[in-house]
């Protein structure tokens, strides 16, 4: 199989990619996933990440190496394993980060990726359902919808952080994050909205892109310092994909530089430990591992308002389910987290330095069974952790799951962070607004009295909030991995484009900063096309007549 562009991994990146690459109908794209189309309803429900944040087909379902600082235990890892990846099973937030976090970006020595020159993809990116404004779309293909229903557990919330000092804000991503309030979502007429649905579905029928699901890459074809195509395991056959152009890594976080290593491309020690011929030295290939750590604070409530109480018995199922089906309202079309909070709890921060989920529902862990009891959960984490872990190969089977040790809590500054984080949680469950609505905290519970105590509750409970990134970092220093083009430093042909090209986590969630950098990334490669056939234009022009028609 031969093509101009092939994109490994069909995720929120990859379907971005597949379709601006082939819109204008010059360039043959193809298309690779490893896991199946995105079929299944609990995809397209948003209340159905519960069940797809542990689903065996549609999730890679990894999980870190036993962590030293949090009691030894492996941190359960889910990531998208379907067309739209991540897009496709996480929690739907719409969050871009604070513009300060791109403009470190460009500090970094990235140039062209400051707030002001990321904006605008963004923007292009969008369909707002308040329609366009100075920082947001009203006609992009990725639909960012508000909550229709006020729910009296959020609206409490906001009053009662008010009561703390905290504003109420209707927009956490125009510039300005601080706030509570509710969040938007990546839904449409009370229906997910992935990246799947959003670009590539409009682009299927192109006769230019051909889109394969079940297809493992196994890795990289390398000729020199090019790359020339990938390997693919499909259907228990072995097949080849030539790129005449370009192999645009879009795997993630964890599988993108798992891929890199496969192929000879890393820290040249790390390669001979598995026997791996060291086809180019690159020292930062896994490295500079960021996640944002999560600490679930729940809560029983005096009265039965919670989603817990929706999904208790089949009478409450089926009134949600009619809702859903008259209105396209209520919890099966919001999901589960509808509120959210940015402030600061550290001295001396310019910005907010940490971010809650309010969710609706209560249980012992993302994606488990709610709670019998009406229960709400309050999820607090750092926005930008210190703590750097790393992505390595278990050996040189391409179907194992990569190494990951994400060292969680390594730095004072992230213990500190997150203490005052549960403690902010606590004083808001504290306020007039919600301390009547509140019957007890059930985690960490009144026995965790000290700071002592409440690091060691993040410690043995803390789990990730699904935005691994950075294992591909951009710049220009000795780690850098990819240019500020996103191509890999000393190849040819090869470019990675995922959350894995972020130097530092953006402070929100990660989902629309990849689809902006997906937007972004397809002007750079088109702009390249274009300016190698520009470069091939005076030679043709220069020969005589006869030799112009006879290679016509």
């Amino acid at each position: 199989m031969e093509c101009d562009y092939v994109v490994v991994g069909g995720g929120t990146a990859g379907c971005v990619l597949a379709n601006r690459l082939s819109a204008d109908g010059r360039h043959r794209v193809v298309l690779l996933e490893a896991g199946p189309r995105d079929k299944s309803p609990w995809i397209h429900l948003p209340i159905g990440y519960g069940k797809t944040m542990v689903h065996k087909t549609l999730n890679w379902g990894f999980s870190t190496e036993p962590e030293p600082s949090m009691d030894g235990r492996a941190i359960y890892w889910p990531r998208g394993r379907t067309l739209g990846g991540s897009s496709s099973i996480n929690g739907l937030i719409f969050v871009r980060g604070q513009a300060q976090d791109y403009d470190h970006w460009a500090d970094l020595g990235n140039d062209g990726w400051g707030w002001r020159d990321v904006l605008p993809y963004f923007i292009r990116s969008e369909h707002n359902s308040r329609g366009a404004s100075a920082t947001h779309g009203g006609d992009g293909p990725l639909w960012c919808s508000d909550i229709r229903h006020k729910h009296e557990l959020i609206e409490r919330v906001i009053t009662g952080a008010g009561e703390l000092g905290v504003r109420r804000t209707d927009d956490f991503n125009g510039g300005d994050q601080e706030g509570v309030g509710y969040y938007q979502l990546f839904t449409r007429n009370g229906l997910r909205c992935s990246t799947a649905v959003a670009y590539l579905r409009p682009a299927e029928g192109r006769s230019n892109l051909r889109v394969e699901t079940d297809a493992h890459v196994t890795g990289l074809i390398l000729q020199g310092k090019r790359a020339l195509g990938v390997r693919v395991q499909q259907h228990g056959r072995d097949v080849e994909i030539r790129a005449s152009r370009e192999v645009i890594l879009a795997a993630g976080a964890l599988q993108s530089p798992q891929l890199l290593l496969l192929s000879g491309i890393g820290p040249a020690g790390a390669l001979r430990t598995h026997g791996i011929p060291v086809h180019h030295e690159l020292a930062g290939v896994g490295e500079n591992l960021q996640d944002h750590l999560q600490i679930r604070l729940s809560y029983r409530l005096t009265k039965p308002i919670s989603t817990n109480d929706d999904l208790r018995n089949i009478i409450g199922k089926a009134r949600i389910g009619l809702r859903w089906l008259l209105t396209r309202s209520g919890p099966l079309a919001v999901g589960i987290n509808q509120g959210g909070l940015f402030t600061r709890v550290m001295p001396g921060q310019g910005t907010p330095d940490i971010q809650f989920h309010f969710g609706t529902l209560s249980a012992d862990m993302a994606g488990g069974q709610p709670h019998r009891w009406s229960g709400c959960t309050f999820s607090v984490c750092q926005l930008r952790p210190e703590s750097r872990g790393t992505v390595t190969l278990r050996g040189t089977d391409p179907f194992a799951a990569p190494v990951m040790r994400a060292n969680y809590l390594a730095t004072e500054t992230d213990r500190l962070c997150t203490v005052e984080g549960i403690k902010f949680a606590r004083r808001l469950a504290a306020t007039q607004a919600l301390s009547t609505l509140i019957l007890s905290e059930e985690k960490p519970g009144p026995g965790v009295v000290d700071d002592a105590g409440l690091l060691a509750f993040a410690r043995s409970s803390g789990a990730t909030i699904f935005h691994p990134s950075g294992t591909c970092k951009m710049g220009t220093d000795a780690l850098a991995v990819v240019d500020p083009a996103l191509r890999v430093h000393g190849m040819e042909g090869l470019r990675v484009v995922d959350c894995s090209i972020m130097p530092t986590l953006v402070s929100g969630n990660t989902s629309a900063p990849v689809v902006m950098i997906a937007e972004k990334a397809s002007d750079m490669i088109l702009a390249d096309a274009a300016s190698a056939i520009q470069e091939r234009r005076p030679a043709l022009r220069t020969m005589p007549p006869a030799e112009v028609v006879h290679h016509a």
